[in-house]
């Protein structure tokens, strides 16, 4: 599959702290500023907040190392890693299943992003605060006009393509490296006013104040180990790509482990701390679910001294948010594309952007297929994936061997062998887990049907895909030669 053509040096990322903007763009998204504050709010607040913390350094961060190591180790994408890695090429079929799943995700994911650069949009035009502006019937005008909301999903991959035709280090890191301080920066702004608001203070003491009793239920830990799973990305493909523009001489325990973890809480609680404060100040039901941003936020802006000016930096923070994950999710279909085929790296940005675009158009269209597919690969898909990195890493390549030999490598943190068996064991049961109780939680109810459809969907991806590789893996596995980057 690879050309023979000469290629330059892959390219590397120009600095640390533009992987680190990189990885926490990519993994602080929409899992963070829209759903951790009303599945806080669903789960007992602090309670929920203490597990979720508790299990993204237990689980998530030993997996975003393992992950972001595989893809310095091999310095390639997810079917070249798997393809170095493996001696089936049957089993490299399983890289394809990782990439069929990241494009998938995005596909339904960049209506998402249409949706917040229409706030951010109208943020900008103050159409918040206007006299008589009604929250409800906005989105429903919004949501109900297909062609406007086709269009959104045509800017944002058309604005994605944009900055990937870079490449890494003058397209994605230049434009994290800005995208992520403003976000933070906005995120304190909307929390310290809010904060400052009459009854504000009671939403950040019903935040993080903890109520024990939802410790002692099931469904508090399930639901913080899924948020701590999924809200950081681990086995999306992202932290593998990232991670193959490493250089040797980067700290993967330090930059792909730890900051990356404490970005992703820091920005998760940042959009708790600026939410909650204002849910209470102005009755809000914390429990509201997805609404909570999209209509009953929206619908405090014109009561608050200022309003525009908050809803401004809301609405476009939130933006930023979805648009650099966008980025990270697209790129591992881009990174793949210009290894294993013939295009350029402008080719390859063309044609992901182009098919994720397509694909999208039915997620696009309609709110109820949109919810259908993230229910599907968010359920079964990203959890699929995620075992087929870790297996990869724990189970063929071995975790000791991956410690010793590249994960601790010039690391400023040393990794111990406590790692081992939390890599091997802990994280393929916990990721089973999460899939079992999905699939008895759906039982009897109206998520039966998509349930047994997205199991079915997901035996058919890895039967397909084994079945490809096995025919064209041996092609590929020859040309490891590096592939050209900078937007060439």
């Amino acid at each position: 599959m690879q050309d023979s053509e000469t290629r330059t040096a892959r390219e590397e990322w120009g600095s640390r702290f533009g992987f680190l903007m990189a990885m926490v763009g990519a993994m602080v998204g929409a899992g963070n500023i829209w759903r951790m504050p009303f599945t806080t709010g669903q789960n007992g607040g602090g309670a929920f907040l203490i597990a979720y913390i508790l299990l993204l350094y237990v689980v998530a961060v030993p997996g975003l190392m393992a992950e972001t190591m595989i893809g310095r180790y091999t310095n390639r994408g997810v079917i070249g890693a798997f393809n170095q890695i493996l001696e089936s090429k049957r089993a490299r079929g399983l890289g394809l299943v990782v990439l069929i799943v990241n494009v998938a995700v995005m596909s339904y994911y960049a209506p998402i992003i249409g949706w917040a650069l229409y706030y951010a949009g109208h943020s900008l035009l103050a159409t918040f605060t206007q006299p008589g502006f009604q929250p409800q019937a906005f989105w429903e005008s919004f949501i109900s006009n297909p062609a406007l909301v086709i269009g959104l999903h045509t800017v944002t991959m058309a604005s994605i393509a944009g900055v990937l035709l870079f490449g890494i280090r003058r397209g994605i890191e230049r434009v994290v490296k800005w995208m992520i301080p403003l976000l933070v920066f906005a995120l304190v702004a909307v929390g310290v006013r809010g904060v400052t608001l009459s009854g504000g203070m009671e939403g950040v003491a019903f935040a993080f104040t903890p109520d024990w009793t939802y410790l002692t239920r099931g469904s508090t830990w399930v639901a913080a180990l899924s948020q701590a799973l999924f809200s950081t990305g681990l086995g999306w493909g992202i932290a593998l790509t990232y991670g193959s523009y490493l250089g040797r001489y980067d700290d993967v325990p330090l930059g792909g482990g730890m900051f990356t973890a404490i970005g992703n809480t820091s920005v998760g609680l940042l959009a708790v701390f600026a939410t909650f404060p204002i849910v209470f100040a102005f009755g809000i039901e914390p429990t509201a679910g997805s609404n909570l941003l999209f209509i009953s936020l929206a619908e405090v802006f014109p009561e608050l001294p200022g309003g525009a000016l908050w809803a401004v930096l809301f609405f476009v923070s939130f933006f930023f948010a979805t648009f650099s994950s966008g980025l990270g999710i697209t790129e591992v279909g881009v990174t793949t594309v210009s290894e294993e085929t013939r295009l350029s790296r402008t080719g390859s940005v063309l044609a992901v952007c182009g098919i994720i675009w397509l694909l999208g158009l039915p997620s696009a269209y309609s709110s109820s297929f949109l919810g259908q597919m993230d229910f599907m690969f968010g359920s079964f898909g990203l959890p699929l994936s995620t075992l087929a990195i870790i297996a990869l890493v724990a189970w063929k390549l071995g975790p000791e061997r991956a410690r010793v030999i590249d994960l601790n490598r010039n690391a400023g943190i040393y990794v111990g062998r406590w790692w081992n068996p939390v890599v091997k064991y802990v994280i393929p049961a916990v990721v089973v887990f999460i899939l079992g109780y999905g699939v008895v939680t759906s039982i009897g109810t109206e998520n039966q049907t998509l349930m047994i459809l997205g199991i079915g969907l997901m035996i058919a991806l890895v039967v397909v895909s084994t079945t490809v590789m096995s025919v064209v893996g041996d092609v590929s596995s020859g040309s490891p030669e590096p592939t050209s980057e900078g937007g060439n």
